[in-house]
This record gives structure tokens, sequence and C-alpha cells, in this order.
């Protein structure tokens, strides 16, 4: 199973273009599901008109849920556009046989976060997939300390009911080594939920393979001034029956332009997960769950 995750870096930008390009990225990838960051909504959810996840879905033959985080209007300011919302998304080559939304403890005045939950009907055995945006406060650890428990908190409660390990996405605006992320993982530290922990697929990443995410060779990063570094993660739980959802590769992707245009200011991160050997195919295009 190939899992990507993505931050899509909203409405900001040459957006069109890059819609474009992302849209060439995945197509190459042919991810199995994709978790998505920064997704911008137009029009709303109900029909998937306007709301990039729900194009992308479209145009790639894939099924995809959408959840809002809530309260848009920091973001709109910033563009100019009270008319776009934001949230989070999952695409998937299987239907989603239920999803959960929710919002993430953020300090007061700060920017709305999300995070997303949606069961998978992949052959063999149902995936518990989940993606999630941080605060991105340089100096916001505690607060995402109190998100990445949030975001634990919202796994325990639907990893069960099937033998593959739950599988988490996210732009965490975290470094490997911060408590945020060590916390989440809970076998560097005590887990954020007893008993619970999820493995870093980068862990399975060639050791002399580019890592950063947030990259300064990227144009839109910059003007930041650095450091580059690792912000978006896949997490996997323990390995099932036979291995299953074991992490056999993990690699960046989306790291350049394409036909000139970069198409995020964040690169993706992609992994390869062992399954039953059931190949999978689309089974629906377009499908809003």
């Amino acid at each position: 199973m190939r899992v990507v995750t993505w931050n899509l870096w909203w409405r900001f930008g040459p957006w069109q273009e890059r819609q474009k390009a992302i849209l060439a990225v995945l197509r190459e990838l042919r991810p199995d599901v994709v978790g998505l960051q920064e997704v911008w909504d137009q029009r709303g959810e109900e029909t998937g008109e306007g709301n990039l996840a729900g194009w992308l879905a479209r145009e790639l033959g894939l099924h995809w849920a959408w959840g809002e985080y809530g309260d848009a209007e920091r973001w709109q300011r910033r563009i100019h556009d009270p008319g776009v919302g934001i949230g989070v998304a999952v695409l998937s080559r299987w239907p989603v046989l239920e999803r959960d939304a929710i919002g993430l403890p953020t300090a007061e005045g700060g920017s709305v976060r999300g995070a997303l939950y949606a069961l998978l009907d992949a052959p063999g055995a149902p995936v518990p997939f989940f993606t999630a945006h941080l605060s991105s406060e340089t100096d916001g650890s505690a607060q995402r300390c109190h998100q990445v428990t949030a975001l634990a908190e919202l796994v325990a409660r639907h990893r069960g009911g099937t033998g593959h390990p739950p599988v988490i996405t996210g732009d965490f605006n975290a470094w490997p080594d911060s408590d945020e992320v060590r916390l989440f993982g809970g076998y560097k530290t005590a887990p954020a939920v007893p008993g619970q922990y999820f493995f870093d697929a980068w862990e399975y990443a060639d050791p002399g393979a580019p890592s950063a995410t947030w990259d300064l060779a990227n144009p839109y990063v910059a003007g930041s001034h650095g450091p580059s570094v690792r912000v978006d993660y896949i997490h996997v739980g323990p390995p099932g029956p036979g291995g299953l959802g074991h992490v056999r590769a993990a690699r960046r992707a989306g790291d350049g332009p394409v036909d000139g245009v970069w198409p995020s200011d964040h690169a993706a991160v992609v992994a390869d997960l062992a399954d039953d050997g059931a190949a999978g195919t689309p089974s629906g295009a377009g499908v809003g769950v």
C-alpha cells in the first residue's frame, strides 16, 4: 500500500498553476491513500465542487473524505477572500466506511487546526487512516504536545476492529527530535495514550536520502531563512498479522518544479507498506463522504 502525506499550501502563491502540478505529482506516484493538509474549499463539502480534494479525487479516480478546520477567518484575511474554507482531507483507492473530524486544541488567538479519521475498505483488512495539521508557531511545542495528545486519543477511539495498524499522516510543524513528535511516537518517551505507540516511517528511508520537507531549496521557503527540516510525517502502528502494514520504504516526493512550477511549499512524504498481496484497483471516482 502506497501512502502519501502532503501539505498543499492552501490558496497561497500561484495556486491555479500549483493545482495542476500537485495533480501531476500524485498521478505519477499512483498512491493508494493520501493525507492532505491545507486543502481549500470554495463552495462546500456536499458536492465537492470547488473543493481541491474533491477535484483531485475525480481526476485520479479515488474516493475522498474532508474535514474542515472550523473558523477559517484568520486564513481568509491573509488572502483577502472570505469565501474560501480550509481543512484536511483523505484520498483513497478504496471506499470510506467511516469518518470523524475534530478540531485540535489551540492557544487563544491561534490559527485553528484539525484532524480527520477515515476507515478505508481495503482488501484483506480495513485501514484506520488519519491526517492532521498542527500549529506552526516556532515556540509552540507545548501547544503541539496538547494537539498530538488529542490526535492520539482520536486514534485510540478508532483503531480497533481490524488487523491493519493505524496509519497517521500530517504536517506536525515540528522537528523529528521535538517533544511533540517523541510524545506521539511513544517509543522514545512515555506515550500520549498509555500502551499506544507508532513508528515514524522515515526510520525506514535510505539514510542518505534528503529528508527536509520544509526545504530552503524551495523558492516558496527560501525567504524564511531556514533551517531546512523534516516537519511532515507518516506514522504507523505495530504491524498486524504476517507483518501487515510494516513499512518497506520511505522517501520524499513533490520536491522539485513541475513544468517550472513548484507544487507546494512543503515536499510530500511517501511510504510503501506491506499488504496481503491484494493489488487493489480504483473502485470509484469523486465519491464524497
